[in-house]
């Protein structure tokens, strides 16, 4: 990619130049690809964090609607991942995508169990098309293919001062800009009519049944009859969505929020139905603004090794400790009882029994027993020189 340095002629202008005219001045590579590493490793280390520590920290799980928790930077930190990697050819960004949507299915498409579950297999009438890995790879491949399209090859001269990175990238500001008219024509201009669903849930009581969720309105941003919602039930199919949205922690829901907890006497229909989580224009900017923020702190630190191994091995670690894959198929052997293992063992004896408490347990044992020790797994795979990448 092309770098600005300074001109220092008497007419102080900005020169845009190729990277090999500017090597005295490039960043240490060696410093980017770290850094690089450690964010990778801090964004998967906080969704092992966000997901198994969640349920007794509700504060770091996901918002159940309005605000914005610790865990819902995860997909935002993920995104940025995905797109700092800059491809010379379409179809490497073709075959990274579907990568991403192979595994994306797979961990979470309903196929593999969870760590407490026992039972694998998925009815493709319910599968799920729109996991974590699937949105990424969706991004990634519009912001890819409009970078590779849109990429100026030859040198500039700019005038000084801010406006001169609109106009260096002023065909990426107008896609940008177009794809933020389409989203708000959507989001405030959409009809959303009335809609009915069936309760997937098997541990519900009204398993089976079909609820209607009455809207008729256009421009709501509120859990039922949001634009998203009702597009996402047209393209996806409703039985193709998330089963156990956020939303399902909020006070309209539960008396327990923002705990999971049984749903009040008098919650509405709609806090059975699923959803595929998303986040508006607000949300976007300052998730993306932190990602930018931290990453950037860490070019100037890249100090913590372990987040740097996971970052080196990120998909082996998202699958085997975010996903659960490891822990479930520990938790597949059991003695006496599917409680009895050596997951539950460790859990009991060694973190939430020393500490006399469940919440501070399960956190120690998530920091201590998962990210740090699927840090040092990566680092023993970084010195054998085994990397898992897409």
């Amino acid at each position: 990619m092309p770098e600005i340095k300074a001109d220092t002629a008497s007419d102080h202008r900005l020169t845009i130049a190729d990277v090999s005219d500017i090597s005295a001045q490039k960043p240490d590579p060696k410093i980017r690809v770290a850094s690089l590493d450690i964010f990778r490793g801090l964004t998967v280390a906080l969704m092992i964090l966000v997901d198994d520590a969640g349920g007794e920290w509700p504060k770091i799980g996901h918002a159940p609607w309005n605000g914005c928790n610790l865990a819902d930077f995860v997909m935002p930190f993920l995104l940025l991942l995905r797109i700092t990697s800059r491809l010379d050819a379409v179809k490497k960004v073709i075959g990274r995508t579907l990568k991403l949507l192979f595994w994306g299915i797979i961990l979470q498409g309903g196929f593999s169990h969870a760590p407490d579950k026992l039972t694998y297999g998925v009815d493709m009438k319910k599968i799920r098309w729109c996991g974590i890995l699937q949105r990424i790879a969706f991004a990634y491949l519009v912001v890819a293919l409009i970078e590779i399209f849109t990429k100026k090859e030859q040198t500039k001269e700019l005038p000084p001062g801010w406006p001169s990175i609109f106009k260096l990238y002023s065909s990426q500001w107008l896609m940008g800009a177009c794809i933020l008219v389409i989203y708000v024509a959507a989001i405030y201009g959409t009809y959303v009519p009335n809609w009915q669903f069936t309760v997937q849930d098997r541990d519900s009581a009204d398993y089976g049944k079909v609820f209607t969720v009455e809207c008729s309105v256009r421009g709501k941003l509120d859990p039922p009859c949001n634009a998203v919602g009702f597009i996402d039930r047209k393209i996806l199919g409703i039985n193709h969505m998330y089963q156990h949205p956020a939303w399902k922690r909020s006070e309209a829901c539960t008396d327990n929020s923002p705990y999971e907890g049984p749903f009040r006497t008098s919650a509405p229909s709609w806090c059975k139905a699923p959803f595929e989580p998303e986040g508006i224009l607000s949300y976007v900017c300052v998730t993306s603004g932190a990602a930018a923020l931290v990453f950037s702190s860490i070019y100037a630190l890249c100090m913590f090794q372990p987040l740097a191994w996971i970052g080196m091995n990120a998909m082996l670690v998202y699958v085997m400790a975010a996903e659960g894959i490891f822990a479930g198929f520990i938790n597949g052997w059991y003695y006496n009882d599917p409680h009895n293992t050596l997951i539950y063992w460790i859990q009991k004896h060694i973190f939430i029994g020393v500490w006399h408490s469940q919440r501070v347990g399960i956190l120690l044992y998530v920091i201590f027993a998962e990210i740090l020790f699927w840090g040092m797994v990566a680092g023993i795979f970084h010195r054998l020189e085994i990397y898992w990448k897409l």
